[in-house]
């Protein structure tokens, strides 16, 4: 050894992706500390080799830094994963009501059955009465609540609803919740919004989440994101009991992966308990080494889908919304200049779910006016950013604003359809303008919005930003082509570009000495294949801080 410290690890022999624009490729690299000692040739490792260095000889495999999720539900995911019933979002109305059934019957002492995710497509037929009759004949008198892919609206049986005080008379919640009701007026399960949230918390009274249970959902989403490559994720809903839960995983040694968490300011999907100040004061109580609790969410509108989104211009005429609808905010203009400064006076960053073009402006606005009172510093992060109003574009990079392009909406998708059911065609044909921002300087940072997206593997839209295909093969043609980006762009977007997001880019996102020995070792390099090939990519180790947390069978 010619060097004073000797490796703990060295990797050589493999084609070395660093991410790093300063070195972008290398063929080796060691490992002290859980930390990268050098990056660079196979000659120049080895000089860091000691007495009891270990040697991994990848044997030309790719090597590049680990992947990460700037937004997912990793809590929820967890939850659906071991508590709940899931199901396809391809499954129609009959074959949900038979997995409801075969669920009663093999948890015959469950009061409540949850489960998910029903897709967009439904919509349509669960504002009828007859999906409510059928799902009522096989509920044995059990409570059943059942979300929809988007995450936002649930679809009920009569016995929940009425659990939550919901009879043929109640009146839609405020903030924009909707009790979808039939021709006679009478509940059809169908609840948007808020109003799927009145019975999500009356559910939650009779089975209270704990400490040890949102530990053990966290810890299977991590095994999760393990096998895909994801080494930092940002929760974008995160309650009290998330906070605690990841707080208790690392304090026993098992939280090994960058966890970062955003603190729900207001909320109209999850049924949190505690918002806003009343979560805030958890920051540091809940924060560890491995846990970075750094961020609040404000949801500012809904989903197009359920015409909740908040758009400059209208939605496509219907029966029920007539033909001037352009959906809205949840807060008004001052409420959410409010909030912004408030966060950032504290050191708090922030996200704001925004998926109409109404709702980006109104961010954007806002944030200029902070940015003015010198709050140069905070993480502004606008998520979904699927309609950006061209005029905003540029804005983006002026104000220093983070575009979370989550999830994977940037191909045809189930997902898609149903915007394009409600959305002008012109919008559509721009949407999910990844290109633009990108171009414009801005940071595009990737994420899932898992499980939103049913797989939090980042291949799938990794593949899908550079081609504008469905990279699964399940829905013809292309999105918007125009907007597809480069390899390089879209491996920076769920790598460095995320790194930056969250705030941890001294010490992740690339490979490169000083940074956290965070890496995922391919079956292919993600440079020398055809980009609708990318989507297979196997992940075929996981490393975190050094040490290998994932191998495949």
């Amino acid at each position: 050894m010619t060097h004073a410290q000797a490796a703990d690890l060295i990797v050589t022999n493999a084609v070395v992706r660093t991410m790093d624009s300063a070195k972008p490729s290398a063929e080796a690299f060691a490992i002290a500390g859980g930390k990268l000692l050098v990056v660079g040739s196979a000659s120049d490792v080895a000089a860091y080799r000691g007495a009891s260095t270990r040697i991994v000889d990848l044997d030309g495999q790719a090597v590049m830094p680990g992947l990460m999720d700037v937004h997912n539900h990793h809590g929820i995911a967890g939850l659906h994963n071991v508590f709940e019933l899931t199901f396809p979002d391809t499954a129609g109305v009959d074959e949900i009501c038979a997995a409801v059934k075969g669920y009663i019957a093999e948890h015959p002492d469950a009061e409540w059955v949850y489960g998910s995710i029903w897709g967009s497509q439904l919509l349509g037929e669960l504002s009828t009465s007859e999906p409510l009759k059928k799902l009522d004949a096989v509920s044995g008198g059990k409570k059943v609540l059942l979300t929809d892919d988007s995450h936002h609206n649930r679809f009920a049986n009569t016995a929940a609803m009425r659990a939550a005080g919901i009879q043929d008379d109640t009146p839609n919640p405020p903030g924009g919740g909707v009790i979808v009701r039939d021709q006679d007026g009478r509940p059809t399960g169908l609840l948007f919004e808020g109003a799927g949230v009145m019975v999500a918390k009356t559910a939650a009274k009779a089975d209270p989440m704990t400490t040890d249970k949102a530990a053990a959902c966290s810890a299977d989403a991590i095994k999760t994101m393990h096998a895909v490559g994801v080494t930092a994720f940002l929760d974008a809903g995160a309650t009290l009991h998330t906070l605690n839960g990841l707080k208790e995983l690392d304090d026993r040694g098992e939280l090994k992966i960058w966890a970062s968490s955003c603190m729900l300011i207001n909320d109209h999907v999850f049924g949190a308990e505690q918002l806003g100040n009343e979560l805030f004061p958890h920051r540091e109580t809940t924060r560890s080494s491995h846990h970075r609790p750094d961020f609040a969410k404000i949801f500012l509108d809904g989903v197009p889908m359920s015409y909740t989104g908040a758009f400059l211009q209208p939605y496509l005429p219907s029966e029920t919304h007539g033909c001037a609808h352009k959906g809205h905010t949840t807060m008004p203009y001052d409420e959410l200049e409010h909030w912004l400064l408030h966060c950032a006076d504290k050191g708090i960053n922030v996200k704001v779910h925004c998926c109409g073009d109404a709702a980006v402006r109104f961010v954007l606005d806002a944030v200029a006016k902070v940015r003015a009172q010198g709050y140069k510093d905070t993480l502004f992060h606008v998520a979904h950013g699927q309609f950006v109003n061209p005029d905003d574009i540029k804005r983006f990079r002026e104000l220093g604003v983070v575009a979370d392009i989550s999830p994977a909406l940037w191909y045809p998708s189930i997902i898609v359809e149903a915007m394009e059911a409600v959305r002008p065609k012109e919008e559509i044909e721009r949407m999910a303008p990844n290109r633009s921002l990108a171009e414009s300087g801005a940071i595009i940072s990737g994420g899932s919005d898992w499980p939103v997206m049913p797989d939090p593997n980042p291949w799938i839209g990794i593949a899908g930003l550079i081609t504008r295909a469905d990279p699964l093969g399940q829905h013809p043609g292309q999105l918007a082509p125009d907007e597809a980006i480069t390899v390089q762009q879209a491996l920076e977007a769920y790598t460095i570009n995320t790194a930056r997001a969250l705030g941890i880019e001294s010490f992740s996102g690339s490979l490169t000495v000083g940074k956290s020995a965070d890496f995922v070792v391919l079956d292919r390099d993600p440079y020398g294949v055809a980009p609708d090939k990318l989507a297979s990519t196997v992940v075929k180790e996981t490393w975190f801080e050094g040490e290998k947390v994932y191998s495949k069978a």
